[in-house]
């Protein structure tokens, strides 16, 4: 049975997201179909660009994303506190550039409202979206409508375009945060279309490594008004909470080791007094290349230490998460 949206996203738990959709027809959402021999490929970059595009919409980070051939991967960080500070002007132009502006709303900017009561509503409605630009149904929403409607029109065809809703997956601590984050950015070298994450295009990795976030000359480089990926803030991350509490050199240096075990296919290791990031985290190499390779596979849900596990359980109403046990070992 499908389980509501509010029993799966507690933001009081944690503000750290897996989102994955899949697409549901033959036709691939991006790549090559082996039997029409028809390409795909320049879809990758309609999911990159409106990814980019929403995250600065949105008061909703991105820490990593991986766009495959049929599905597609984000880890997203959500800063209610940001939209929180942002004015009744700002809070009007962002959800304009998304949806056309409420007459009322219209007025009240305008100075025209014709009573109180009209201003009173005007602000209902504002505080209204403002929660939901925080919202990530909301982010998925712009996101695979606007792909599926573009696909659809491509295609000629109507009808569905994602496999339902899509699936979210709480990330409770830094650990889960990261064996994420080094899962999607590994996909194409799991996948075997990408030999090294220098030449992953279409993920967080490679826009992280080059500063781009596609191989098309002509838009690749980050717009100054596109909000970047979430960045990695290492030890200054108490003066600074928004960010990942980590170096980028390291998670660089660590994804670099793991994709070459990754991409040789046999078993390997990981010399954990080479990876400072390893020891921070305290997980054995053993353990991090079963993350790398099978987290969303292994993990359903939510990720974190047991008792994370328990007040996220607590507060989206259920008795236990599932997978609670493989998790003990690793995360606890």
């Amino acid at each position: 049975m499908t389980q509501s949206r509010c029993s799966q996203i507690s933001l009081q738990d944690t503000c750290y997201y897996h989102l994955i959709s899949r697409c549901v027809r033959r036709a691939f959402l991006c790549g090559v179909d082996k039997q029409t021999k028809q390409s795909f490929e320049h879809r990758r970059q309609w999911m990159v660009d409106r990814i980019r595009f929403l995250s600065t919409v949105f008061s909703i980070d991105v820490a990593a994303y991986a766009v495959m051939s049929n599905h597609y991967h984000l880890v997203v960080h959500v800063n209610q506190a940001q939209a929180k500070e942002w004015t009744i002007e700002e809070v009007c132009q962002r959800w304009g550039q998304l949806y056309q502006c409420h007459p009322l709303v219209k007025r009240l900017l305008m100075n025209t409202s014709s009573c109180q009561a009209e201003v009173d509503c005007a602000l209902v409605i504002i505080e209204k979206w403002r929660l939901q630009l925080t919202d990530i149904s909301w982010l998925m929403r712009n996101l695979n409508e606007y792909i599926a409607r573009k696909a659809n029109k491509e295609d000629v065809c109507k009808g569905r375009f994602w496999e339902g809703r899509f699936k979210s997956q709480a990330l409770l601590d830094e650990k889960a945060v990261l064996a994420c984050m080094a899962y999607v950015d590994l996909n194409p070298i799991r996948a075997k279309i990408a030999y090294t994450p220098e030449t992953s295009e279409f993920t967080s990795i490679f826009e992280r490594i080059h500063g781009k976030a596609s191989n098309k000359d002509s838009i690749n480089e980050m717009s100054s008004t596109t909000k970047p990926l979430l960045g990695f803030i290492g030890n200054s991350h108490q003066d600074s909470p928004c960010g990942i509490a980590f170096s980028l050199l390291d998670y660089l240096t660590l994804i670099e080791a793991t994709g070459k075990i990754i991409r040789e296919d046999k078993k390997g290791y990981i010399a954990e007094n080479t990876q400072p990031l390893l020891q921070q985290l305290g997980i054995n190499s053993e353990d991090w290349l079963a993350l790398a390779q099978h987290f969303g596979k292994t993990y359903h849900q939510a990720v974190g230490s047991l008792d994370k596990l328990a007040q996220f359980a607590c507060h989206t109403n259920k008795k236990w998460i599932s997978g609670h046990r493989q998790q003990l070992s690793i995360f606890h």
